[in-house]
């Protein structure tokens, strides 16, 4: 199996793991955090658009047992 990029999809779960700290902290205001939650959106459809790309670009290997004919 090839060695996929995965730097992006990296990058955006970082964001989104600082950004449910931030909403656990407790310390933001509900303006505030109403943001966040929508920035949190936002970076979970880029996540799921990077998946998708990441998928694509990773070859399909045959169920075990199942060889591919020559």
């Amino acid at each position: 199996m090839s060695d996929l990029d995965t730097t992006a999809i990296d990058e955006l779960v970082e964001r989104l793991s600082r950004a449910a700290q931030q909403l656990r902290g407790g310390d933001l205001t509900p303006d505030a955090a109403a943001s966040l939650v929508e920035d949190c959106a936002a970076l979970a459809g880029q996540a799921s658009i990077e998946l998708d790309r990441l998928a694509k670009e990773t070859p399909a290997e045959p169920p075990p047992g199942q060889d591919t004919l020559l």
